[in-house]
């Protein structure tokens, strides 16, 4: 399928999702709310990739939400914001949670998803990397809460996420100031996993790791991601007992069987691929 912000590729179980707008710097148009969360469903649902590989063309990762996005919201005259003020927070308020959920189908996904960050990462881009899995980065990529520097407040993700990520001392000084916070920081606060000289090196290491990833049981994979997700936002508690009611359901012995297989025998382990859902449930 042809997409007008995306390229999607898979390989050996690697989806590699791709950003291809270099010449606007991958600002996000409106055609890239929707095409995301569809790409990354589908994805999700089907049998065949593993892991998903977010990059982008071009010397900017993402420039962030594109003005197009805003086009008509700010011609209307006083008075037609005193008649219709409630219906338009209203419609203001479902598109929020209708870009939130292009950001959280990257969590809900059952693939681990890692991006790779090149340059600018600036507003809408940091809201993205914040719901990806792992995040690399190159020497000169560079991070900023851009929304506080347009007068409004970040609402697609970044100060819900980010603070579970870094100190949320760091989030508030970036989140109220707007400035950059290089790639070096962000490594430093635990924001990236890695820095590498440039985007070719970046994306060998990044496909590497993916690599590694795709190795392993799919599910325990998946229940992985599933339970550190959760624990991220429930007591310890809660988390020991979701862990052990998923794997009460979902453990597969055929895996851990063919884990050992492997290892005793000095090979690489052989595991069944997800099985696709029917209707993305």
């Amino acid at each position: 399928m042809t997409y007008t912000c995306f390229d999607v590729e898979t390989t050996n179980h690697l989806a590699h999702v791709r950003m291809i707008r270099p010449e606007r710097a991958n600002s996000m148009i409106p055609e890239f709310w929707q095409e995301l969360p569809e790409i990354v469903d589908q994805l999700s649902a089907g049998g065949d990739a593993r892991v998903i590989v977010l990059s982008a063309e071009g010397r900017h990762f993402c420039s962030g939400m594109d003005l197009s996005v805003f086009a008509g919201n700010n011609n209307v005259s006083s008075q037609e914001q005193s008649t219709h003020g409630s219906r338009q927070r209203a419609t203001f308020r479902s598109t929020a949670l209708k870009l939130q959920r292009s950001f959280s189908c990257l969590e809900e996904s059952r693939l681990p998803v890692l991006s790779a960050i090149q340059g600018a990462c600036i507003g809408g881009g940091i809201d993205m990397v914040s719901a990806a899995d792992l995040r690399y980065a190159t020497k000169d990529a560079f991070f900023c809460i851009q929304e506080i520097n347009i007068g409004m407040t970040a609402d697609v993700g970044t100060l819900q996420r980010m603070p579970k990520l870094v100190p949320e001392g760091v989030v508030r000084e970036l989140a109220y100031t707007g400035r950059n916070m290089s790639a070096i920081e962000a490594k430093e606060r635990g924001f990236v996993n890695e820095i590498y000289a440039d985007q070719d090196e970046m994306i060998a290491a990044v496909f590497d790791i993916a690599g590694e990833i795709a190795s392993k049981s799919p599910m325990a994979v998946w229940g992985t991601k599933q339970t550190l997700n959760y624990g991220r936002d429930h007591s310890v508690a809660d988390g020991l007992e979701y862990i052990a009611t998923w794997n009460a359901a979902m453990f597969d012995t055929d895996d851990m069987a063919e884990a050992f297989t492997a290892a005793n025998e000095k090979r690489d382990a052989e595991f069944p691929n997800h099985r696709p859902l029917r209707d993305g449930l």
